[in-house]
């Protein structure tokens, strides 16, 4: 069974944390031997372990703050750093292409052309197993100078955009604040439909997201999230909140990170509980309750966003291991049409999503 992973943040591992992904997983852990840092010698994802895991496509990042906070890697001082940051990262994504370790999907013919292939290998694992396809996304919107700039990135390739990330961000408050979308946020939101650019609505404020979903009538997801009603957080997101992604046909993909699944696990603390990938489909299992099908929860693990295994599930050890959140699914009594379809969800739904709600459908969301 195929697999979309709807986040990974392949770049900034390659470039800020100088990895070369293009080797397996336990040979990185070996040349970080000695290396000190949150992470170090404990990743999980490279594009040979993508590959042994089945995972077809994925929404690989660009990913460089301006925020001011000077955070190492991650945070740059001005705009222009993070737009120069930015830029490096994604033609890291096209050299990977150039070389033939990757492809870069830009619109629905080379993405039904890159699953076929795919789907063609599945069949028959003997022929030779495609590469990897990359859609390629912003988390966090600072890189983009103005919202008239966008047309360029477009160009380059870029495909989604999530406006904010942790904090205050130029175009929208993030996870952590209740800031609103800014001025410029409001006119990065009519670019972005008029270039039929997705909306990733996973790190917005809780007033940004409801602004967002009222301004933008484009297709939207959120690409690695989970659910408040099990995990207490505003990182995740209100069953209201999830209703009026699934009321768009949109999608949310569960993400792998530990504290995000398991209520009271601590980043950092020394007696945290192990946590099983049970805990992953638990989330899915709610979104798709409260959908009534299996059409709007997806797989958005952001496995290696910034932590390894010391902060992934216990029972997994690569993103190899992903298959087995559908023998999971498979024991909870899901059919095998509804695990094939949230495990490829994010491919393919957030290419059909309807316009804005109308008043009443928002005020059945909410």
């Amino acid at each position: 069974m195929l697999i979309v992973d709807a986040h990974l943040d392949l770049a900034w591992n390659a470039l800020q944390w100088n990895r070369d992904l293009t080797r397996p997983v336990h040979s990185i852990r070996t040349m970080e031997g000695g290396m000190a840092g949150k992470g170090r010698t404990l990743g999980t994802v490279a594009l040979p372990d993508l590959g042994r895991g089945r995972v077809a496509l994925c929404f690989a990042t660009v990913l460089a703050r301006s925020t001011g906070t000077n955070v190492a890697h991650i945070d740059y001082p001005s705009p222009t750093q993070s737009n120069a940051i930015a830029r490096g990262q994604l033609a890291y994504y096209r050299a990977l292409e150039h070389t033939g370790q990757a492809r870069v999907i830009t619109d629905r013919g080379q993405l039904d052309s890159h699953i076929a292939a795919w789907e063609t290998w599945d069949a028959d694992p003997q022929n030779h197993q495609p590469v990897v396809g990359f859609v390629i996304s912003m988390e966090g919107a600072d890189p983009i100078l103005d919202p008239a700039e966008l047309s360029d990135w477009y160009g380059l390739g870029l495909r989604m955009i999530g406006p904010a990330h942790y904090g205050p961000g130029r175009y929208a408050g993030g996870t952590g604040t209740e800031n609103p979308l800014t001025p410029q946020g409001h006119a990065l939101l009519a670019a972005m439909e008029s270039q039929r650019i997705i909306l990733d609505v996973t790190h917005l404020s809780d007033p940004a997201f409801w602004q967002a979903l009222d301004r933008f009538g484009g297709p939207i997801l959120a690409s690695h999230t989970n659910c408040r009603a099990l995990v207490p957080h505003q990182r995740q997101f209100s069953d209201k909140q999830l209703r009026a992604i699934i009321a768009r046909n949109g999608v949310i993909g569960a993400a792998l990170d530990t504290w995000m699944l398991q209520p009271g696990w601590i980043v950092g603390a020394p007696n945290n509980p192990a946590v099983p990938l049970e805990r992953v489909v638990e989330h899915i299992d709610h979104i798709c309750q409260l959908a009534g099908n299996s059409r709007h929860a997806a797989i958005g693990s952001d496995l290696d966003g910034g932590f390894g295994r010391e902060q992934s599930p216990a029972d997994l050890d690569t993103i190899g291991d992903l298959p087995r959140l559908s023998e999971l699914l498979a024991r909870r009594g899901y059919h095998q049409a509804d695990i094939a379809q949230l495990c490829m969800a994010t491919g393919y739904n957030c290419c059909a999503t309807p316009g804005r709600l109308d008043a009443k459908q928002r005020e059945q969301a909410r």
